[in-house]
């Protein structure tokens, strides 16, 4: 259909990933088993909070939210990807395309907000125990989540509206394997000053002043920690901290380089493998990391999996 010299699109077609032919079926083995992982894993964590009345607290609140982001951030993606790899005709309807970009705006936008929830908690569970009860009210907890929920939603949907006014040429082939903003606003053929105008500004201030707030909260507990005179508890944060902050590094540091420094050397390919990072790899990584390790969470499983076995 053509219009004022322009092709109207209405589908897309994405590229994929950049593998060998003959290493296709060794890659989608690894990707299925890395989303089933994530799957599994964020899926026992939900059930496990729901079912025991012991981890009914403030923390777990967060992490049954950071478990269920992190399933729907995984599956926004990941069947789509998995499904191309099976088939060289791999198309994606313009609805289709920015339908799955504004979910993956929604659950990668608020993996961030949960995250500084959860350094907020840690901080005040650790730096001020004898008041952590009254800081962190059952109202304080629930109005948390849900601007949580409320500023993802909101900021999702100005990206996604902003996109709806431009238009897109003959080039209809996304070199990516997920309809990811940055690579769609290559494709345009109008004016996408806004649109880098909104997400330079929206989505600077959103990880700048984020991490800013985690940053600070995990030294105000290094610091704390560190007047305690046991060296086992020092050993145990140190542990703990740096493993969470290696996961936060990993989902900022590469959010960070594609799509607020982008470099001009980084080629296809590299932004490719940055965005498996943070799709694919981190979401696995979160239940293991911040709950999984946990003694009581270990405990939880144990009971569920006695009680399971004294029914049968």
């Amino acid at each position: 259909m053509i219009m004022n010299n322009q092709t109207v699109i209405t589908h897309f077609f994405l590229l994929g990933l950049p593998i060998l032919t003959e290493h296709q079926h060794l890659f989608y083995v690894l990707f299925l088993a890395m989303f089933l992982t994530t799957v599994l894993g964020n899926l026992i964590i939900i059930i496990l909070i729901i079912l025991e009345s012991n981890l009914h607290t403030p923390m777990y609140m967060f992490l049954s939210n950071l478990s269920l982001c992190d399933l729907c951030f995984s599956s926004v993606t990941m069947p789509k990807l998995l499904q191309n790899m099976q088939s060289q005709n791999t198309p994606i309807s313009y609805v289709a395309c920015l339908t799955q970009m504004y979910f993956f705006n929604v659950f990668g936008t608020l993996e961030i907000f949960l995250l500084v929830v959860l350094a907020y908690d840690r901080y005040v569970a650790i730096c001020l125990p004898l008041q952590y009860s009254s800081i962190m009210s059952p109202n304080l907890c629930v109005c948390l989540v849900v601007l949580s929920w409320v500023f993802t939603l909101f900021y999702a949907m100005v990206h996604t509206l902003l996109l709806t006014r431009l238009s897109f040429c003959k080039n209809n082939v996304i070199p990516h394997f997920f309809c990811d903003i940055s690579a769609l606003l290559k494709l345009a053929c109008s004016d996408v000053y806004i649109n880098e105008l909104m997400i330079l500004i929206l989505g600077g201030f959103l990880l700048v002043i984020s991490l800013l707030l985690i940053i600070v909260s995990y030294v105000q507990i290094v610091s704390s920690i560190l007047r305690i005179s046991s060296t086992r508890a020092i050993h145990k944060l140190f542990s703990t901290c740096g493993s969470h902050l290696s996961v936060i590094s990993l989902f900022y540091g590469t959010i960070i380089g594609l799509y607020l420094c982008p470099s001009a050397n980084n080629s296809t390919e590299k932004e490719t493998a940055m965005s498996l990072m943070y799709t694919v790899v981190t979401p696995m990584l979160n239940p293991f990391i911040y709950s999984l390790r946990n003694r009581d969470m270990k405990e939880a499983l144990i009971r569920v999996l006695c009680k399971k076995k004294i029914s049968f």
